[in-house]
């Protein structure tokens, strides 16, 4: 299988957003997916974008097929500077297995290397052991100190 790896591009949001509701049902919380897909690519591609992302696309005979994603943003951390933050690393279920979380974790490394960023962080939930021995095969540090902390903010 030929995968390439390549940035994002507008016309991709509508399929990573159905990338993103299948991670949301592995994840059981299919529910928490509400960003409409106008809000998706505005935030993605509008004036002021606030996320990249990678895609992994491999040909077919109607075209491309994107089998996975990765999105980050920048976030700042008054300790070690500038760090990436992976939001989410996507590949659909029937493509697993086969190295596409591999590559688009080495273009994130790349592309962090090439912005010089000191770090990449992400979440991970402790149930998602194919997901944890993934990102133990980078030497990734587990941090059971730092609790996670939201509130939802509405009109």
């Amino acid at each position: 299988m030929n995968i390439t790896i390549r940035d994002a591009r507008r016309e991709d949001c509508a399929r990573l957003l159905e990338l993103i509701r299948e991670l949301a049902m592995y994840e059981k919380a299919p529910q928490e997916v509400t960003v409409s897909l106008e809000h998706f690519i505005e935030a993605g591609f509008g004036e002021k974008p606030v996320w990249k992302a990678f895609v992994a696309v491999t040909e077919q005979e109607d075209g491309e097929f994107i089998a996975g994603f990765a999105l980050y943003y920048i976030r700042y951390s008054t300790w070690k500077g500038s760090r990436m933050y992976l939001e989410d690393i996507v590949v659909t279920e029937s493509y697993r297995g086969k190295g596409i979380g591999h590559q688009l974790f080495q273009r994130l490394i790349a592309e962090a290397k090439e912005k010089k960023f000191n770090g990449i962080t992400w979440q991970v939930l402790e149930w998602n052991e194919p997901a944890i021995n993934f990102y133990k095969k980078y030497n990734a540090r587990f941090d059971p100190e730092w609790w996670n902390a939201s509130i939802e903010i509405s009109d």
